[in-house]
């Protein structure tokens, strides 16, 4: 449950139990011993179990620890705007274990520490969240539960896996809402995340590519330079309609990665993020589909192992391409 202006708003899962019919446990680290008593509150009245596993730090230098149903720390960036070694030392660990185990791994993260948290976290299929409220992290739970549950019957489709997203969608805008009407609100945004605004991210269409018959040579991909003004001009309806109207965060990504790529440029997550013109952690489970979907593709950076970079698969890159050859105007002539 959560608590607002005096009140209890019933917040409780069906899906907060595991295969055994028990609540699902959820383990907590976080250096704050003040935000895990409070996660470990609120989880405990959506109806989930909670286990202070204790600090970040404890990953390494503690004994190793049981590891719930579900996993949730919180890494947040320092006065140099990254993460500090011990720090992604510790998430690289927990990142190979949550893999290894079958559990499901949920990172509170700043904006800041984006980069060097998504570089990170390449085995474990995390979900990551940006600024979250106190509602956010338990929708995340039932979130990543109600996957799991689906997954024990039968591998999802790419219908699947938009269904639940929309449906995620939804219910972020239901935490938003006890967010602005709870006294525990969260703090506003502020820097990077000014960007952010609410929407609601649901939009039509698969997310899957189609397979159509089509010649073995791929058209030209239109200048990135009539990329960019397309772009620009999608940005610019915000300023005479409410933004929610447009939201569509898988294309804005897609456009900006066609850009990126006739500009040979490399395109980190937080740039896809601001790119996708929605709050962070939708973006992020946009991205985290995309990728699953083969849409996207995830790239290391070789000369830097704490960054990583997102880029339109061979499939997609020839699906824009056509895409911009079918439409038949001078953008998708240009050389």
């Amino acid at each position: 449950m959560v608590q607002a202006h005096g009140t209890l708003t019933d917040f409780s899962y069906d899906t907060a139990r595991d295969a055994a019919g028990l609540p699902a446990r959820v383990t907590i680290f976080a250096d704050d011993e003040r935000l895990r008593s409070e996660i470990g509150e609120d989880l405990l009245g959506a109806g989930f179990r909670s286990v202070d596993g204790g600090q970040v730090v404890d990953l390494i230098e503690g004994p190793i620890t049981s590891l719930g149903d579900v996993v949730m720390i919180d890494c947040f960036a320092g006065s140099g705007g990254g993460l500090d070694a011990r720090s992604l030392a510790a998430l690289s660990r927990l990142d190979m274990r949550i893999a290894q185990s079958g559990a499901q791994l949920i990172v509170s993260t700043s904006f800041e520490a984006l980069d060097d948290v998504f570089a990170t976290l390449d085995q474990s299929q995390a979900q990551i969240l940006v600024k979250p409220s106190r509602a956010d992290r338990v929708v995340a739970v039932g979130r990543v539960l109600t996957g799991v549950s689906n997954g024990r019957v039968r591998e999802m489709s790419e219908n699947d896996r938009m269904t639940l997203l929309r449906l995620s969608e939804q219910v972020d805008s239901i935490a938003q809402e006890l967010d602005r009407i709870s006294s525990f609100g969260s703090d506003a945004p502020s820097g990077a995340d000014d960007f952010s605004r609410e929407y609601s991210a649901a939009s039509g269409g698969s997310i899957a590519l189609l397979d159509v018959n089509k010649p073995s040579a791929r058209p030209a991909l239109p200048d990135p330079r009539d990329v960019r003004q397309m772009i620009a001009a999608r940005h610019a309806r915000a300023r005479f309609f409410d933004a929610e109207l447009f939201a569509d965060p898988a294309w804005d990504m897609m456009l900006d990665l066609v850009a990126a790529h006739g500009e040979k440029a490399r395109v980190s997550v937080t740039s896809l993020c601001i790119a996708a013109g929605v709050p962070a952690t939708t973006a992020l489970r946009w991205l985290k589909q995309m990728v699953e979907s083969g849409i996207f593709v995830r790239v290391a950076d070789p000369d830097d192992r704490r960054r990583a970079f997102i880029e339109l698969s061979e499939t997609s890159l020839d699906a824009m391409a056509r895409y911009f050859s079918a439409i038949d105007i001078p953008l998708a002539k240009a050389a």
